[in-house]
């Protein structure tokens, strides 16, 4: 989840990364180690979902990297939440489906 959940995040707008690190636990993704969203953001500069810079002027203290989002990044968050939709739905006819076998009483396990 932690890939959609940044490109969404980005297609909000630039970003540190250490404002995305705080901004995914929005999105229950708690206790991530740094390591790998900053992993995670370099893989995604890799394939060209986002870019990245160098903001020396908006910190007090040492130069911070910008995350962006690019064309190619908001065509995957739109591939990317086409997909968790469809999960979605199954995952919802799943419930719905166990929700009235509970209802009916029957089986073994009741």
């Amino acid at each position: 989840m932690l890939h959609p959940t940044l490109l969404l995040l980005l297609h909000r707008g630039p970003a540190h990364g250490y404002t995305l690190l705080e901004q995914v636990r929005e999105f229950g993704l708690v206790g991530l180690d740094p390591s790998v969203v900053y992993r995670t953001l370099r893989d995604m500069e890799a394939q060209g979902s986002v870019t990245s810079s160098w903001d020396d002027e908006q910190t007090q203290g040492p130069p911070r990297r910008v995350y962006r989002l690019t064309t190619t990044g908001d065509e995957a968050l739109g591939a990317w939440m086409g997909d968790l939709q469809a999960a979605g739905q199954r995952i919802a006819h799943l419930l719905d489906a166990y929700d009235h076998h509970m209802e009916l009483g029957e089986g073994e396990y009741h």
